[in-house]
C-alpha cells in the first residue's frame, strides 16, 4: 500500500477554523489601536496648531487671517493634516469672540471629522 503525502480535507478545515478564530480575536484589537493612534495624533496636531496661533498673536499682535499664514510666516513648516480625514483642508477655524474685538480671523481650530471618539466626545469639540 502506498502512503499518500498531503493533508486531508478535515485537517485543512480544522486549520482554517483555528486561523479564522484567531483573526476574529485579534482584528478588533488592531482596529481599536489604529483608532486610538489617530485620536492621539489629532490631539497633538491640534495642540501644535493652537500653539502656533498663540505665537503668531504674540508676535504679530493679531490673529492670522487663515491657517496658511502660519506656514507663510514660518510658524509651522507645513500645515499638519487631520489624521481622521487625512486632509489639511478639513480644519475648521473659529473667529475670535465678537465682544473681544481682536483683529484676525483664526482664533482657534477644530477638527472637521465627523463622529465621536472612544471617550464619547465629538471630534469637533476638541
Amino acid at each position: 500500500m502506498k502512503s499518500r503525502a498531503g493533508f486531508t480535507l478535515i485537517e485543512l478545515i480544522v486549520v482554517l477554523t483555528i486561523v479564522s478564530l484567531l483573526l476574529s480575536i485579534a482584528a478588533p484589537h488592531y482596529f481599536q489601536s489604529v483608532q486610538r493612534s489617530k485620536e492621539s495624533a489629532l490631539k497633538q496636531n491640534l495642540a501644535t496648531l493652537r500653539d502656533a496661533i498663540d505665537k503668531f498673536y504674540g508676535d504679530q499682535g493679531k490673529y492670522p487671517e487663515a491657517l496658511a499664514d502660519l506656514t507663510a510666516k514660518r510658524y509651522l513648516r507645513t500645515l499638519p493634516s487631520d489624521p481622521l480625514t487625512q486632509s489639511v483642508e478639513t480644519w475648521v477655524t473659529l473667529a475670535p469672540p465678537a465682544d473681544a474685538s481682536l483683529p484676525g480671523k483664526v482664533y482657534d481650530v477644530r477638527s472637521g471629522a465627523e463622529g465621536k471618539a472612544a471617550d464619547g466626545t465629538a471630534y469637533s469639540e476638541w
